[in-house]
């Protein structure tokens, strides 16, 4: 059984060095819009660490919300931590992530972020199996967090039997049911 009245997904948050390098990134290179921003949290008590899992005496120096695209949200953090900072998990490390960014033209993505003087990881790669259809790319930021570029602006393989479609960002569908999925030409 499901979380109760659960949607979907709301925002992701990620702790970056520098929040106006990382808001200039999204905003700038991605098309992020910045909607509102908190100040700092830290408490004396131990706030920090039964709601956050963090040292108790670190402190949240700022958090900045953005909305990217027609998707989720995202929540860029700043800290300063009491113990320290390890270093950025690597995608194969427990807690590895990468954030997968939509585009109808994934040659036109690729080269703009070149132009932008974006490290582009490699080149497309077409996928097989039930994601045949898809072609994606890796990116990273300038503080090394990975991006992918994915597009299969004609649907992907697995689409023709499936009963439930994963979630696509072209949609503006609040649920999208098998038979309600639009077509992708």
């Amino acid at each position: 059984m499901p979380i109760p009245g659960m949607r979907g997904t709301d925002h992701v948050g990620f702790t970056v060095p520098d929040l106006d390098e990382a808001e200039e990134f999204f905003v700038d290179v991605l098309g992020a819009v910045h909607v509102y921003t908190l100040g700092p949290k830290r408490a004396d008590d131990d706030f920090m660490s039964v709601n956050l899992g963090v040292h108790p005496r670190t402190e949240i120096t700022e958090i900045r919300f953005l909305r990217l695209g027609n998707g989720s949200n995202v929540e860029l953090f700043h800290y300063a931590s009491a113990d320290g900072q390890a270093p950025q998990p690597r995608n194969s490390d427990i807690g590895g992530h990468h954030l997968a960014l939509y585009v109808d033209d994934l040659d036109a993505a690729v080269a703009y972020l070149r132009d932008r003087g974006v490290e582009v990881m490699g080149d497309p790669v077409s996928s097989a199996g039930a994601s045949a259809g898809q072609r994606w790319v890796y990116f990273r930021s300038p503080w090394g967090m990975q991006f992918e570029l994915v597009s299969f602006p004609h649907g992907k393989a697995y689409e023709k039997e499936a009963t439930t479609l994963l979630w696509h960002p072209a949609s503006s569908r609040e649920t999208i049911g098998p038979e309600e999925e639009p077509a992708r030409s």
